[in-house]
């Protein structure tokens, strides 16, 4: 039987874990970790300047977290949140046919809008 000379195998195992020491000593966690950006469309969704149901999607997706994702035990957050962009999208559609600009109202504005109505109408 010929015999393995195993020396060549251990001199690159070892150079590799020496390489790979020096790799994790000298980069810092920052320069390795990327920073992520969150998409512009969440970003979006998440403005409550365009996002007239915002508590309404927040209630509905923690309900479905705290729910173990069971649909029917949120159905009434669902119908609420569907609710509200129905109200919302009509004050829309009226505003642009008025020639109201913007057509979605600013949060602020929305804020007097549900004031003067004196109920929540959804």
């Amino acid at each position: 039987m010929e015999e393995i000379d195993f020396s060549d195998l251990i001199e690159s195992t070892f150079s590799y874990q020496g390489l790979m020491e020096f790799v994790l000593n000298t980069l810092s966690f920052n320069s390795v970790v990327r920073r992520v950006r969150m998409p512009l469309m969440t970003k979006q969704l998440r403005d409550p300047d365009i996002n007239p149901c915002l508590s309404e999607t927040d209630a509905s997706s923690r309900c479905m977290a705290e729910n173990n994702y069971n649909k029917e035990r949120c159905s009434s957050y669902f119908l609420k949140y569907k609710n509200c962009r129905r109200f919302w999208h009509s004050i829309m559609v009226q505003r642009r046919q008025n020639g109201v600009k913007p057509f979605m109202p600013i949060a602020a504005e929305r804020a007097e809008i549900l004031g003067a109505m004196g109920k929540m109408p959804y």
